[in-house]
């Protein structure tokens, strides 16, 4: 789709803040294996960005989704993988469906803070034993007068240790599987900061990659939340859900260009300086050939991608295009991150390189927001080419 002056100007607002804020950050956050997120997000928050394209009347910029898609691209710039992902979980994966079903007041008690920064949020979906399944999940929200009674378990849960407050999928009945869940406000700390009363942090996860995202396991033991805490139709949450994963993979298919657009770029410029045998790196066909069909499939992902964008833009149903563009760019994030990986030689072995730390990062991306086997199987439904789940 076109862009216009307006998607310029913010990205390079985007980049210089990445540049002059985050970047020289990021050696610091990965070796404390996390990063100070609501002082950041308050910062993204003062220069409008953690609302892109949210409601104005909750802060929000109120611009289309093609805005919110330029700052991704952007914020895959940022030299560490899991503050990336921490601003698309604040962003695209946690405030979808609160901003597109939930109640004004929830709105404002949730969306405001977490479009200004003064709150992180996480996405309570996964479990031990539903990860890529979710109509598995076990987590019940029994209801008790006013209330709702929470128990159970979230995992792999991005932001975990600092978020304020979870959008949770969670039983509400017993029905079909499909029509017995809700997305519920959970408030994870109360009024002074503290651990709110049942919530409990079990452990802040030890990663592969994205090392500078504080992933934690957290614990619900009978935690109590007001009914209204529940966004939209009680009931509607696995299809609120459903909807809200189509932003999360269109982000993380969206990441995932300008990563690989910084990787080639290094390499380029890492092959042309370093010498061997009498000539650059770069000098041999093996290396200059790889690296242009490398671009030509980032070139091909970026079309597919912004296809995905336009569609959704338009109020069309993105689930193929973008379920096609994040299984293509979690296929090609681990081929770039690898084969250039090689051209760095030893040097690519370290973990001081940013190769080494995409190579790490990146390969989250074929297993988080529904595995790589589970988009060719969504669009194999919408192919007709496999019956539905039951």
């Amino acid at each position: 789709m076109e862009l216009t002056s307006q998607h310029e100007d913010l990205r390079r607002t985007i980049r210089r803040f990445v540049e002059d804020e985050i970047n020289p950050q990021c050696d610091a956050w990965e070796e404390a294996e996390i990063f100070p997120a609501k002082a950041l997000f308050r910062k993204m928050g003062a220069l409008g960005l953690l609302g892109i394209n949210k409601p104005e009347d909750f802060g929000g910029l109120g611009l289309d989704y093609s805005y919110a898609a330029v700052a991704a691209e952007e914020f895959s710039r940022i030299r560490s993988g899991g503050v990336s992902m921490a601003i698309g979980v604040q962003t695209d994966m946690a405030t979808p469906a609160l901003a597109r079903f939930g109640s004004d007041e929830l709105r404002r008690d949730f969306l405001v803070p977490a479009i200004s920064g003064d709150a992180v949020a996480c996405i309570g979906v996964t479990e031990a034993h539903a990860g890529s399944d979710v109509a598995a999940i076990r987590t019940r929200a029994v209801p008790d007068g006013d209330d709702l009674v929470i128990t159970g378990s979230k995992i792999f849960i991005t932001n975990g240790t600092q978020a304020d407050w979870m959008c949770m999928l969670a039983n509400t009945s017993d029905g079909q599987k499909h029509q017995n869940k809700s997305l519920i406000m959970v408030p994870l700390k109360d009024d002074k900061g503290n651990r709110a009363r049942g919530v409990t942090v079990a452990r802040k996860l030890k990663k592969m990659g994205m090392h500078s995202s504080d992933t934690a396991e957290l614990f619900f033991d009978e935690v109590r939340v007001p009914k209204r805490n529940i966004i939209g139709e009680p009931g509607m949450g696995f299809v609120y859900q459903m909807l809200q994963f189509q932003e999360e993979r269109l982000y993380g298919a969206l990441s995932s260009i300008g990563g690989c657009d910084c990787t080639i770029e290094e390499t380029i410029e890492y092959t042309r300086n370093r010498k061997a045998f009498g000539k650059s790196i770069l000098d041999n066909q093996v290396v200059h050939f790889r690296l242009i069909e490398l671009m030509t499939e980032v070139e091909a992902l970026r079309a597919l991608t912004w296809s995905a964008v336009e569609t959704h833009v338009k109020g069309g149903d993105c689930t193929v295009l973008a379920s096609m563009a994040k299984l293509k760019a979690a296929r090609l994030t681990r081929e770039v991150n690898d084969s250039c990986l090689q051209y760095w030689g030893g040097m690519g072995y370290m973990a001081e390189t940013m190769v080494s730390r995409r190579y790490r990062d990146g390969r989250l991306t074929s297993i988080g927001g529904g595995a790589d086997e589970v988009m060719i199987g969504i669009i194999a439904k919408f192919k007709g080419l496999l019956p539905g789940r039951g």
